[in-house]
């Protein structure tokens, strides 16, 4: 029963995940009205303005402004790029609240509560009609995903406490959080085209509500259960200042930041360098969703196999990274900018699924099992990328160049490489004073230590 219910809030968590990455790049095919609306009304986009962006995942932020220049005496270029960043930066601040409340609570709770905040900004997305509205739908998305995110991943951790099976969750995690990303324009463009702007989130917001109502079924938040007891985490600040948490939280930040720095201006470089047509530029980043799930994949595999070489598969991938960081200017068409994207989402994938349950690990052998913080601190990583990308990248390519942004990005990752060094005997490292150390050792003292003690024994 208990491995049916773990299995059953894993689609649940993957879902939540699942919806909240199709909701960020959903809003890509309505763009086009906005503007419009800002300019006074000086025609839209309308429903076809999407249709080369269609499966281009992150890469669609970056047609924006090249289809819609600033009118004179406007900065919507600015708007735009803020707009795109407001979710980061929202979750950026929330997620260390977030992180200390999930560990005082529980995981089942703030999850929810992520849910509803995330139907709530989904529905006011459907509803927007201007800048102001849709400014405060995408910063809801952000506080909802600073708890949703962070809740689903250290449910995930928590449920799923032994390797390999814990790498497979999370890995199965990652999988549907690129999906999203591939998934969402597609989804949005021909629902946009067909049935009107409001469908797609309309659609998002019943599958979010059913999201909700089957966590509430199986881990109503305040019942009684394994977390109803559940021991003090570890403050988040004392986590910031672990070495081996520091390590792995700037990997995370580095091996993003040419993800999230390409998105918003590869459709420029492309059209500009190669002439690309809409349909190259809308097909950028579809390939490079099968890498990223092969990845997954290998690494899951490599994991199960060999545990104590985690480091070494996320100093491969930000390698593996920083290599094709640097082959994208010298690419001269569309068939040959596929290929270093795709060994930049290789690469992320070999970095995420083997550094996120090395947090994990790394919270047990050397705090207490309570994941809330230390999964915020991964999310504040993420978005640090996700932040500045938007707002930063552009400005970068117009003083310095495209070419310098994406050596100097190569060159980031390729240096951070062996600092993941410093990760190589954690492995070895024993539980000092962990929950777990403390079951095993002392017997059950209570209701969340009884329940531990028979999850572990089952």
């Amino acid at each position: 029963e208990a491995r049916r219910q773990r299995r059953l809030l894993l689609v649940v968590v993957c879902v939540a995940l699942l919806l909240d990455n199709m909701l960020y790049m959903v809003i890509v095919p309505i763009i086009p009205d906005y503007i419009a609306a800002m300019r006074g009304g000086g025609g839209t986009g309308g429903p076809s303005a999407p249709a080369g962006g269609n499966g281009s995942g992150g890469g669609n932020r970056s047609l924006l402004p090249a289809r819609y220049p600033p009118a004179s005496g406007s900065n919507e270029d600015v708007q735009i790029g803020v707009l795109f960043a407001s979710k980061a930066m929202l979750q950026l601040l929330v997620n260390p609240l977030s992180g200390t409340l999930i560990d005082r609570v529980g995981y089942e709770a703030p999850l929810l509560a992520g849910l509803a905040v995330l139907f709530l900004s989904t529905t006011t997305f459907a509803f927007a009609e201007n800048y102001a509205t849709l400014f405060a739908a995408r910063s809801l998305q952000g506080l909802g995903s600073a708890f949703a995110d962070t809740a689903g991943i250290a449910l995930i951790a928590d449920r799923y406490a032994e390797e390999p099976a814990r790498s497979r969750a999370l890995g199965t995690a990652l999988a549907c959080i690129s999906f999203g990303s591939l998934a969402a324009p597609p989804f949005g463009g021909v629902l946009y085209e067909f049935a009107g702007k409001r469908v797609p989130f309309l659609v998002l917001a019943c599958v979010c509500l059913l999201d909700g109502l089957m966590l509430l079924v199986l881990a109503p938040p305040g019942g009684t259960g394994a977390r109803a007891n559940m021991p003090v985490g570890t403050p988040i600040h004392r986590l910031m200042i672990d070495p081996y948490i520091a390590v792995v939280a700037g990997a995370l930040a580095t091996c993003n930041i040419p993800l999230a720095f390409l998105e918003p201006t590869i459709a420029n470089w492309m059209k500009d360098s190669m002439g690309a047509s809409e349909w190259e530029v809308g097909l950028t980043w579809l390939p490079a969703f099968f890498p990223h799930v092969l990845g997954v994949y290998v690494t899951v595999q490599l994991a199960a196999a060999y545990p104590h070489l985690q480091w070494f598969y996320g100093a491969l991938g930000m390698a593996i990274i920083g290599a094709s960081s640097c082959l994208v200017p010298a690419c001269r068409n569309f068939g040959q900018v596929i290929i270093p994207l795709c060994g930049i989402c290789f690469g992320i994938a070999l970095v995420d699924t083997a550094l996120l349950p090395t947090l994990a690990f790394l919270v047990d052998v050397r705090h207490v099992s309570v994941y809330g913080s230390v999964y915020a601190i991964a999310d504040i990583s993420y978005c640090v990328a996700y932040a500045l990308g938007p707002i930063v990248a552009g400005q970068i390519v117009h003083t310095m160049g495209f070419a310098q942004l994406n050596l100097g990005m190569g060159l980031a990752n390729v240096l951070y490489a062996p600092v993941l060094l410093f990760l190589k005997n954690v492995c070895q490292m024993k539980p000092s004073h962990s929950e777990r150390n403390i079951l095993l050792e002392e017997g059950p003292k209570g209701l969340y230590d009884t329940i531990k003690m028979e999850e572990r024994k089952g």
